[in-house]
């Protein structure tokens, strides 16, 4: 492991060791899904099974397991518990999230449906009989139910075809139901769970789960950024155009020893306002740590966005984080190569400012449909030339086969995407790579550096998409 400046290590030895940590923490999400079958087996929940109601109690129970097991992993996912969060970054947990969330579904559909038919069974009648008999007799059994309903309706709206129909506020909306879902499933585990009953320490393990999660997200997703926000009154202290019809917004109350963060990061940003007061906003920030107040830049792309644009000076803001791993900490090689399109620019230019360099180590690519389109061009600009980065501001309109990149000519040979990108940044192969800008954008850039084969560990995307 090397250094280049007192505190920034590179080399193979660092990428070992945030794999390590990676692979440890995935080790512990899976190990708190199969500790509980493993016990079930272990007291012989598996042994003479010779009757079918004996074979649905088995699926019943185990199912009834793993769906809590994994409903707990699910939410502590998005409960941005720094240990976690600062090793995958919010955007990989949220993923992990989202793909959670079909494989619950299915587990909780089994352990539903085994219940019901082995209460079937057991008093003779029809399935939907059983049904009745369940929600009408037992109230943990019809609050268990109200929950099931709405883990349907949670899962559903995370579709990428529902998602596409409804806006980003009605989706938290629903979203914040599946907090109400897992708590209204807890009643009917402790009452009728016979793995539970049977082992006293199945049910302290599980309820230490339970304790744990609703600790972590009670604190990191709601009373810690209140509690800090407002004991250090954080407020909008200044608005300035940007240029491409984006603001500057600095956060008042921020200045150096009142909040840290890493070059690259991003918080999540409640105005306090009547509007806007009850859901966040991901940001990232769009200067380094040393230099004086946090600061956002944020283009007009949405109702909210048009809003903050126009907020006063004094407006009390509630910050979450820092959040992201898209900084140093996940670099391992001397050179850098940052590429931006759009308000993607913002972290690239908190890194461009802070990354520790050598003159000639750096290289950054700026798409924009126009110099005048280009926010914070002028500053990326300065800081190359105090610095020795080169730059490049690639501008022009899109090429429809290779969109991340601006038409090329007609009057010359077009060039294979690969051959511009490795002109442009000659450095590339031995470079971390970090890239930030509009999701079809940022696919397109990666297919061309898969053709030029670069290890998925130099190149780091942080995307803020819901």
């Amino acid at each position: 492991m090397k250094s280049i400046q007192p505190g920034v290590l590179l080399g193979t030895a660092k990428r070992l060791r945030i794999q390590r940590r990676s692979e440890a923490l995935q080790l512990l999400g899976i190990a708190t899904v199969l500790l509980p079958v493993l016990a079930l087996l272990a007291d012989g929940g598996a042994a003479g099974l010779s009757s079918l109601e004996q074979w649905m109690s088995l699926l019943n129970r185990a199912s009834a397991l793993v769906g809590t097991s994994i409903l707990l992993v699910h939410l502590i996912l998005v409960a941005r518990v720094p240990w976690i969060e600062s090793v995958f970054g919010l955007d990989k947990l949220t993923g992990a999230h989202k793909r959670l969330g079909k494989p619950l579904l299915y587990v909780l559909l089994l352990h539903s449906a085994t219940s019901v038919m082995q209460s079937a069974q057991q008093n003779g009648i029809d399935l939907w009989s059983s049904i009745v008999n369940l929600v009408a007799h037992y109230p943990e059994m019809l609050l268990a139910l109200v929950g099931f309903l709405l883990m349907i309706v949670v899962t559903l709206s995370s579709i990428s075809a529902a998602r596409q129909r409804i806006s980003y506020e009605f989706w938290y909306l629903i979203h914040l139901l599946s907090y109400l879902a897992v708590f209204l499933a807890i009643p009917h585990q402790f009452a009728f769970g016979s793995t539970f009953l049977s082992q006293p320490w199945l049910s302290a393990y599980f309820a230490a789960l339970y304790i744990f999660t609703l600790l972590n997200v009670v604190w990191f997703r709601s009373l810690r950024p209140v509690v800090l926000s407002f004991t250090r009154g954080f407020s909008v202290g200044s608005v300035e155009s940007s240029g491409n019809n984006s603001v500057s917004i600095t956060i008042a109350g921020t200045e150096k020893g009142k909040i840290k963060f890493q070059s690259g990061q991003f918080f999540m940003v409640r105005v306090m306002t009547l509007e806007d007061f009850w859901r966040p906003h991901p940001f990232s920030a769009s200067n380094s740590a040393g230099e004086g107040q946090l600061r956002f830049t944020i283009g007009s792309r949405g109702d909210f966005t048009e809003r903050i644009q126009r907020v006063k000076p004094g407006t009390k803001i509630v910050l979450e984080g820092p959040y992201g791993v898209f900084t140093e900490a996940k670099r391992s090689m001397p050179k850098v190569t940052l590429i931006a399109a759009g308000i993607g620019v913002a972290p690239i230019r908190s890194l461009a400012r802070q990354l520790a360099a050598k003159p000639g180590d750096l290289t950054i690519l700026y798409r924009a449909n126009t110099e005048n389109e280009a926010a914070l061009a002028d500053e990326l600009f300065e800081i190359s030339k105090q610095r020795g980065h080169a730059i490049h501001l690639l501008t022009g309109p899109r090429d429809k086969d290779v969109p991340w990149l601006p038409k090329q000519s007609k009057s010359s040979k077009p060039k294979a995407d690969f051959l511009l990108l490795a002109e442009l940044a000659p450095d590339i192969l031995d470079s971390d790579i970090y890239i930030c800008g509009p999701a079809p954008w940022t696919n397109s850039l990666l297919k061309t550096l898969g053709k030029l084969a670069i290890p998925k560990s130099q190149i780091h995307v942080e995307e803020f998409a819901w």
